[in-house]
């Protein structure tokens, strides 16, 4: 199956509205060129099962819309830009909110499993300029994040990658005495299981119309694909640690994948959180979300703001 376009409606100022600008695409990153040929519908595309393809249509975006030069190693999670940036435009939104509705730009910024790809560390600077910290259980991952990191000029001084040890934690071991962070960013797993994320790529696989065991387009390693338990058992134990980090970070957002893991993260928070928030994102026919939580009453979010 082939899609002609990337999808919409996206956030205002997302840069990746309407349709791939081929020409354009092609301009920026030559090596794309192969991969474009007419769809069924007599469009220029590409086909979104092939893993080389979608890496190299992710690259050409990378290097059109930001400047940046973006390599993955064999098999890790290849991140659909355009969505991607979608949950940094509308964090920007929330933390507008504490800053009289202007976009702060002087900001520190925590990605939680920043993986290989380190999308939102990269998108948030070239966009915000913002100064992130990625984090990752994994030393291949990190290893990655550095390399994409130095190969970008101005990238080192911007964007820090620390390696968390200890795999059942979220902020401890990460955060060091008398940091402040003013958001927290995270894609959790999504999975409960190996199982699961095999069935999951499987219904991709049919999906797209493909034979099972057909290489798959998305990738990903066991870290970035699932969890015991989760997303739901991830993003409570982020709940759970985030509590003794409230007066370090101003706010605290994950996405969410299945909408009816809400209540019961809404319910979690209901005891200790100052202001909970469900941001909802629409892209296309695919509805997107993330929960944001604070420890903090308005008031000081707007003093920590400005600092």
């Amino acid at each position: 199956m082939n899609k002609p376009a990337a999808s919409a409606p996206f956030h205002p100022r997302n840069r990746h509205q309407g349709r791939y600008d081929f020409p354009a695409l092609i301009a920026a990153h030559p090596p794309l060129a192969p991969k474009v040929r007419p769809n069924g519908h007599g469009e220029q595309s590409i086909d979104f099962a092939d893993p080389q393809a979608v890496m190299l249509l992710n690259q050409a975006l990378l290097k059109l819309f930001y400047n940046l030069n973006w390599q993955l190693p064999e098999g890790y999670l290849t991140p659909p830009v355009p969505g991607r940036a979608d949950y940094v435009h509308a964090l920007a939104d929330l933390l507008a909110g504490d800053n009289g509705g202007a976009i702060p730009r002087d900001l520190d910024v925590m990605d939680i499993g920043c993986g290989a790809n380190c999308i939102y560390p990269l998108i948030g600077h070239a966009e915000y300029g913002w100064r992130f910290t990625g984090t990752d259980t994994s030393a291949e991952a990190i290893t990655a994040a550095s390399q994409i990191v130095a190969g970008n000029p101005g990238l080192q001084r911007a964007v820090r990658l620390r390696r968390q040890k200890q795999p059942q934690a979220i902020f401890s071991g990460v955060i060091h005495k008398n940091e402040r962070y003013h958001a927290v960013m995270c894609n959790p797993p999504f999975h409960a299981s190996a199982a699961d994320a095999a069935a999951g790529s499987q219904r991709k696989v049919r999906n797209l119309g493909l034979k099972q065991n057909a290489p798959l387009n998305f990738g990903g390693q066991q870290t970035e694909l699932w969890c015991e338990g989760g997303e739901l058992a991830f993003i409570g134990r982020m709940i759970d640690e985030s509590v003794a980090q409230g007066s370090s970070i101003v706010w605290f957002t994950s996405l969410v994948s299945r909408k009816e893991n809400l209540p019961a993260l809404r319910d979690r928070l209901a005891a200790e959180a100052c202001e909970v928030r469900i941001v909802n994102m629409a892209q296309g026919q695919k509805q997107s979300r993330f929960l944001a939580w604070s420890f903090m009453t308005p008031a000081t979010r707007a003093q920590r703001m400005k600092r």
